[in-house]
């Protein structure tokens, strides 16, 4: 190993573990990894913004934005509820939006096509009494096969073609991903219409049939008019009927966790909530205490029948990702008050106030209802509970759907580029008002574009370096002694184990030079090889971290890192069957 391989590998790892451990946002953990790149001689100062101009952004970009206009369209959401009278079983319910969500995710991001129907989930699931837990992991999973069935269903198969491109000057086309990738969402399809039965008791300790997500963690202050002031905590509960749980308490600036049963409250006292949203109101109403909002008074002066309340989920591309509500100023600033979160996955012990936000965590927001739809897209969050368009201006719902049709055609027919046709695409979407300017500027997102762009130069420095031959060549030792096809899934798997470690888009950009390379050493094609990158890149089915469509379900669906396996695992070993079976028949390794 040389000195430069050495240090590309270095900052690799370096990244990965950043990518672990999560304090800081990945798009920065790429920025960092470029900076370290240009002082480590890896890549040089004039290259290191070349990602910016690549293919790839305009591509993701262009594809974020005609997504957004696709996801204006009711049509999808009007057939679901002209069916939902016969979806009287689970497993029609199951099967109905799996499969939705799975044939939207064929011709637009899977993250924009999950988001379109998690409304529609929960509002089936309160209206049926069906766990939304064994409607969103199906959901989720459909949305990551269904993306595999062609070009811009996920970014993985994207930078696959541009590797592809650099090795033969020619990408892979918009529907050369279409004959494994449909094969293998069929396969999924059919497991996920039985599967679900393997989530069991997931999710079901939150009893989200009745209010769609819990435990939420809330603040409520103790008054002096209070009953409670003298008695213990453990008559606080009591009147909850145990439903609550007092997990932590502050006293004259002072915070204590846990909090003693037999403790005395006085007047003042700050109490942490933990419970169903029903069960906290219904304790705070009858014990007279006051809920404390992260940043409280925005609608004091409104009448009750202007103030809105509503749950809604942080998604991928919110500025509220990383930040605390102190520092967000959310009354000031959007005129809301923030009065609960929910999380699965790591337990809140801070401050409501001073909480990082995550993707997936839910939020129960207090606004002027007039205002609260704009305010949560501003904010970039998912409001549970059926959408309806946007109002205030006409809109045909088949005109993003011919655009998209449009551009897909006539990438498929061979009149344009992709990254030409999907520009023209977005153009066209915000030209013929299906979006406004800013909806289209606010579609992006911006952080998985930051990544992309970041990660090329290193992607090409792993190249140049030939740490890619060296990697590939500990993978063709291994392969050497299998049959042509065991490179194939050594190659799956090993793309597979990475995902979760690192974003996909990333794993994509390192494992496919390496796939090309090995298929160099051994003889092969390198065609079915990188085809089994883009497949091993976008089925993570084991956690909630490898893509942003698992994080998404996890607080809605009440999950824990561990249900993700019971469903994940038998699917992934499907995946991997298919797989090995379909890519050496369209695509020959010899």
């Amino acid at each position: 190993m040389t000195l430069q391989q050495g240090l590309v590998f270095g900052i690799l790892a370096a990244m990965m573990v950043l990518f672990v451990w999560d304090r800081i946002r990945y798009d920065l953990v790429a920025m960092l990894g470029l900076i370290a790149a240009v002082a480590a001689g890896l890549v040089k100062p004039g290259d290191a913004f070349k990602g910016f101009s690549d293919d790839v952004v305009v591509i993701v970009g262009a594809v974020l934005v005609v997504s957004a206009a696709v996801g204006r369209s009711d049509l999808l959401r009007r057939l679901i509820r002209a069916m939902e009278p016969r979806m009287r079983t689970t497993g029609a319910q199951v099967v109905t939006l799996t499969g939705a969500v799975t044939l939207l995710s064929v011709f637009m991001k899977n993250i924009g096509a999950l988001a379109i129907f998690l409304p529609i989930a929960v509002g089936i699931s309160r209206r049926s009494g069906t766990r939304l837990s064994a409607l969103l992991m199906p959901m989720a999973f459909g949305s990551l096969v269904g993306g595999l069935v062609t070009l811009v269903g996920t970014s993985p198969n994207i930078l696959v073609a541009r590797a592809r491109a650099e090795m033969t000057g020619q990408p892979f086309g918009m529907f050369d991903y279409t004959p494994v990738g449909l094969g293998i969402a069929l396969a999924a399809m059919v497991f996920l219409a039985l599967g679900w039965r393997l989530l069991g008791g997931a999710g079901r300790r939150e009893a989200e049939a009745a209010e769609g997500v819990a435990p939420y963690l809330s603040e409520a202050r103790v008054p002096e008019r209070s009953p409670f002031v003298g008695q213990d905590v453990a008559a606080v509960v009591a009147a909850a009927d145990g439903e609550v749980a007092v997990i932590a308490f502050q006293r004259a600036g002072e915070r204590q966790m846990p909090v003693p049963a037999d403790l005395v409250l006085r007047d003042g006292d700050l109490l942490v909530l933990r419970g169903e949203p029903d069960a906290i109101r219904g304790l705070i109403a009858e014990a007279g205490l006051e809920l404390n909002a992260a940043d409280r008074g925005a609608v004091r002066d409104l009448p009750t029948e202007a103030v809105g309340v509503v749950e809604a989920v942080v998604m991928p591309a919110s500025p509220l990702v990383g930040r605390t509500p102190q520092r967000l100023r959310l009354r000031d600033t959007h005129g809301v008050n923030l009065l609960a979160i929910a999380r699965k996955g790591r337990p809140v012990a801070e401050r409501l106030k001073e909480v990082r936000l995550r993707v997936g965590d839910v939020l129960m927001l207090q606004g002027a209802a007039d205002t609260m739809p704009t305010v949560l897209r501003d904010l970039g969050c998912l409001a549970f509970g059926e959408r309806s368009p946007a109002t205030g201006r006409r809109r045909t719902d088949w005109l993003p759907v011919l655009i998209l049709a449009a551009a897909m055609g006539s990438v498929a027919l061979g009149f344009v580029p992709v990254p030409f046709a999907f520009f023209a695409a977005a153009v066209a979407v915000a030209l013929t008002g299906v979006l406004t300017l800013r909806e289209a500027y606010e579609s992006l997102d911006l952080p998985i574009l930051v990544l992309l762009a970041c990660l090329i130069p290193i992607s090409d420095a792993v190249s140049e370096t030939g740490g890619a031959a060296l990697i590939a060549s500990g993978l063709a030792a291994i392969g050497a002694h299998l049959p042509a096809v065991g490179a194939l899934v050594l190659v799956l798997l090993t793309a597979m184990a990475l995902t979760p470690f690192l974003n996909n888009a990333a794993t994509a950009l390192i494992m496919a030079p390496v796939a090309v390379q090995m298929a160099r050493q051994l003889g092969l094609h390198a065609d079915p090889l990188l085809m089994a990158v883009a497949v091993g890149c976008a089925c993570d089915f084991l956690t909630p971290v490898g893509h942003q469509c698992n994080t998404l379900v996890m607080g809605p669906g009440g999950y824990r890192f561990g249900d993700y396996a019971r469903l994940g695992a038998p699917l992934s070993l499907i995946v991997v069957l298919v797989a090995t079976l379909l890519i050496p028949i369209f695509w020959p390794l010899r």
